[in-house]
């Protein structure tokens, strides 16, 4: 059967829920149940009416190969990085605080930005918490690492991961470095002066207190290390490229099964109370895989027509898929929105000389890219940015609304380092 426009409607539907529900109806959307049965309106019945019109195996496919590895592995991450728990008090001033984001920066490739944002940001909430001025540091841990620095590896972003499920290689996004550093290197150098100005203006008496009131580093849970090795190694060499006998049969799921025996070790062997530190819920993991559900069922049509009318959309220079990925990555959730572009990209005709995963590798580094770094430019653009968020507000911080985080950070501070690195590394 031909895939007509109109069948796109469910995703649109499902994306613009997303979006809108957590600013329209707050307290409505704070359950997970609510979500559960709004999500169900839309996919429910969308599944059905696929299935009818001859798409069922596609659906199925789609759930099977790209939803169950990705739930998988962002669950095996929130998991072991939620049984490592990080303590400690050191002094506030600009150059600790700039060393601590670097930090995370550096970790978002290596445990995802979920992880590395959850184990990080109540240590610098503590580090902080005799300084008067913090909102700017919250800011930049949100862009930092809980975005930006995730661009080196498919476990850094989600986006990434869904990318390298379609046959781009690990080890490829590592050629993102060049642009990693130059990203991570603006915005520490912007935060370190924005950070060194406001602390000139920090009362004398916090000051003094910050210097006082000091603890030594502390890690508890530390076998959750070794866990995170074994993710790292199970998904760069258990697929198909190594283990052919993964193309088919019970072994088609041999990494899902492993991250399973993960999650059970690092429950059974993560020492009692550990958890607790970090207020450990599943309640933030139950949302993803409820939402994502949704987005993966009603997509499948929605993909399906980009591929066929790529040529007809009017994007194909490098450029445009940067900022056609990054605008829609800033609105809606980066992970479907960098799927969307890449089946653009394979319907767009034959490309002259070597591709990755089908499609041109500069369009590739352009769609990832925009994919990771304009999900820091909203709350909504990636999940980790709502949950910093919270947990900053909860400690006293106060932070901008929806609209005055984008006019007073993300446009003014985030957007002109984008447009730099596009300029330098992706060009017209």
């Amino acid at each position: 059967m031909e895939v007509q426009l109109w069948m796109a409607i469910p995703f649109a539907l499902m994306l613009l829920l997303i979006a809108v529900a957590p600013l329209i109806f707050p307290t409505f959307w704070e359950s997970n149940k609510n979500k559960l049965i709004a999500t169900a309106v839309i996919t429910v019945p969308t599944a059905i009416m696929l299935i009818a019109l001859g798409l069922g195996k596609e659906v199925l496919h789609q759930v099977a190969f790209d939803y169950i590895p990705f739930i998988m592995l962002l669950l095996t991450l929130f998991v072991v990085t939620g049984g490592i728990h990080l303590k400690g008090d050191l002094p506030a001033i600009p150059s600790i605080n700039t060393g601590i984001l670097a930090i995370g920066y550096i970790l978002a490739s290596l445990m995802g930005t979920t992880g590395a944002a959850m184990l990080l940001i109540r240590f610098l909430l503590e580090t902080n918490q005799q300084r008067k001025h913090r909102t700017h540091t919250v800011l930049f841990f949100i862009a930092m690492v809980a975005n930006c620095g995730g661009i080196l590896t498919p476990l850094g972003d989600p986006p990434l991961f869904l990318l390298y499920l379609r046959g781009t290689p690990f080890l490829w996004f590592t050629q993102l470095f060049p642009e990693w550093l130059a990203t991570g290197a603006l915005l520490l150098a912007i935060y370190y002066l924005i950070d060194r100005h406001y602390y000139k203006k920090e009362p004398l008496e916090n000051k003094k207190r910050d210097m006082q009131e000091i603890s030594p580093i502390r890690f508890k849970g530390k076998i959750n290390f070794l866990y995170l090795v074994i993710i790292i190694l199970s998904v760069m060499f258990i697929n198909e490229g190594y283990i052919p006998a993964m193309k088919g049969g019970v072994l088609r799921f041999l990494r899902e099964y492993i991250f399973a025996a993960i999650i059970l070790l690092s429950l059974k062997t993560t020492a009692s109370g550990v958890r607790q530190l970090n207020n450990f819920s599943w309640e933030p993991i139950l949302e993803v895989a409820i939402l994502f559900i949704g987005i993966f069922v009603t997509m499948t049509p929605a993909m399906m027509y980009l591929n066929i009318h790529a040529s007809s959309l009017g994007i194909d220079e490098p450029w445009e898929f940067f900022y056609a990925t990054g605008l829609l990555s800033s609105f809606l959730d980066n992970s479907p929105t960098a799927v969307a572009f890449y089946e653009v990209a394979t319907g767009i005709a034959s490309v002259d000389g070597p591709t990755i995963a089908g499609i041109s590798p500069v369009i590739l580094k352009a769609i990832s890219l925009g994919a990771v770094l304009f999900g820091s430019l909203t709350y909504i653009g990636n999940g980790p940015n709502f949950m910093v968020k919270a947990i900053a507000e909860q400690e006293g911080v106060k932070m901008p609304s929806f609209f005055g985080y984008m006019a007073k950070f993300s446009l003014c501070i985030l957007l002109p380092v984008f447009i730099t690195i596009q300029l330098i590394f992706i060009g017209f």
